[in-house]
């Protein structure tokens, strides 16, 4: 979650993609989800290069359940055992942090919650948690990161923490490392096979910025199955657009990652890309590596443009703050789909709407070519 007048001025996205030919919308208050037919020419509501927008909505925004308000979302995942979808509230203040649990992206709503526990069944709260990335591991626990430390802790299905992996301690928040507060372990994502887990940092290192100049290098942990757990490997060098920040990423193949970028401007709003990166497995280990801006350009991996979101369609949505796209929000989490192929992927966005009433919580539906 990112805060306005702190870094949180930073964090907030862009938009959909839209499909060939729309010949209705569904009766859902808050949302404009697309109905297609069958092939058709392409229209402007393409997202270039590669993502075309299906639709979206604000169903959970500024909704309750059981007297709980919804809001600050940061991650979305699908759950094989509720068949539906889980995010968690990134920063809850004095309130319980918590996973909720909907069906329906076309038109979501709650169906519980979960408050996570630390291994006493005492609560994490705003003070000693932000969470930020969500992955349900092959056995159903939730793996959960978390900026403050940072952390990646082990939740089982009743909420209670079991196990963390390792996180080396440059990437603590200075003055124990060299991360930057609210800037640290903000994406993370598992490999379909379950094999892989990426931990992908939202901000530069204080040790990989340049002498001159902004420090647009990242850092992504990578952690292999080993037993009943995941043990960390190696890292991977990325580079962001100038002004960026990684929101999230999504492992969709052998290798093959999505990854979200977004940035924010008062006057202009949210900007976000969907940059691919398919060489993950072969990439560099840059854990070595003492300065990602003085290393070598083979030592960051490759990324392609899958699609610039504030190009897309507006779809018809409306936003209370200034957007150069209305559909744009503060989107910070991320999951593919490639059960219909990588030509048809699947992709859904959760903005974060930082319980203001100037942003919105929204769920987009993409599709795209995936490489």
């Amino acid at each position: 979650m990112m805060q306005r007048v702190t870094r949180r001025a930073a964090r907030r996205i862009a938009t959909a993609v839209v499909p060939a030919a729309v010949v209705g919308t569904l009766a859902v208050p808050g949302s404009a989800y697309a109905v297609t037919s069958a092939p058709a020419a392409r229209t402007a509501a393409t997202c270039p290069p590669a993502a075309t927008a299906v639709g979206y909505s604000d169903a959970l925004n500024k909704a309750t359940f059981n007297g709980i308000g919804v809001g600050g979302l940061s991650a979305i995942a699908y759950d094989r055992r509720t068949r539906g979808y889980v995010t968690v509230e990134d920063h809850s203040g004095t309130q319980a942090a918590r996973l909720f649990f909907f069906r329906d992206t076309a038109a979501p709503k709650v169906t519980d919650t979960l408050v996570l526990t630390k291994p006493d069944g005492t609560p994490y709260d705003g003070t000693n948690f932000d969470g930020e990335g969500l992955v349900v591991l092959p056995n159903g626990n939730f793996l959960v990161s978390s900026e403050t430390e940072p952390s990646i802790r082990v939740f089982d299905r009743k909420g209670r923490e079991r196990a963390s992996l390792e996180v080396p301690a440059r990437f603590q928040v200075a003055p124990a490392g060299e991360a930057t507060v609210n800037a640290t372990l903000e994406g993370l994502s598992m490999s379909p096979d379950g094999r892989y887990v990426y931990a992908a940092m939202e901000g530069t290192l204080s040790g990989d910025v340049p002498a001159t100049g902004e420090g647009v290098w990242r850092r992504v942990l990578v952690y292999r199955a080993h037993g009943d757990g995941y043990r960390l490997t190696r890292q991977i060098g990325y580079r962001v657009d100038p002004g960026n920040r990684i929101a999230d990423v999504a492992a969709y193949g052998d290798g093959r990652l999505l990854v979200l970028e977004a940035a924010w401007d008062a006057n202009k709003g949210n900007t976000i890309q969907l940059y691919a990166v398919r060489d993950a497995d072969r990439a560099p280990d840059v854990s070595k590596v003492a300065n990602l801006s003085a290393a070598p350009s083979r030592d960051v991996v490759r990324k392609e443009l899958v699609s610039d979101l504030v190009h897309c369609p507006t779809l018809g949505a409306t936003s209370p703050e200034p957007q150069t796209n209305p559909l744009l929000d503060n989107y910070e989490g991320l999951q593919v789909d490639t059960s219909a192929g990588l030509r048809r992927a699947r992709i859904h966005l959760i903005s974060d709407d930082n319980f203001s009433a100037t942003q919105v919580t929204r769920v987009l539906t993409l599709t795209a070519r995936l490489p």
